[in-house]
């Protein structure tokens, strides 16, 4: 379901996810992502945790969609931590190569979330030609 949230005369759109059980919060920006923009999005996150929640959902997610963004800056942000995402947008499919490279970075980038998350929780670490098999495989 897809509505509009009106917040200081201002709207934006507003989705709810009945399998994430969560609402999400989409905040379409012109510019380039700037560090403004999380505490904007904090804001309208509390209103709907304060407002619009019900009991048995998970917090609302938000999600910053930018002209382009810079990793470091949103690495240094925690913005996770605030449950906000940000992802750049294209306008103009860019050349092959470049789109191949954008592919492998994101690639690269979920794996090492994964390895990063796997350590954290203290499972083994395996490379990508290795299956994990049962202690009981040969019966």
């Amino acid at each position: 379901m897809t509505s509009l949230l009106w917040l200081d005369k201002n709207e934006f759109p507003l989705m709810i996810n009945r399998r994430l059980r969560c609402m999400v919060a989409i905040d379409l920006k012109l510019s380039n992502f700037k560090a403004a923009y999380k505490g904007q999005m904090e804001l309208y996150l509390r209103w709907l945790e304060r407002n619009e929640m019900l009991e048995g959902e998970n917090k609302p997610i938000g999600l910053i969609l930018c002209a382009g963004k810079n990793e470091e800056h949103i690495e240094l942000m925690h913005l996770h931590e605030s449950n906000i995402r940000v992802a750049d947008y294209i306008t103009k499919l860019p050349d092959r190569k470049v789109l191949e490279q954008k592919l492998q970075q994101a690639v690269e980038r979920a794996k090492m979330r994964i390895a990063q998350s796997k350590m954290e929780k203290g499972m083994p670490m395996y490379n990508d030609n290795t299956t994990v098999e049962s202690d009981n495989a040969d019966n």
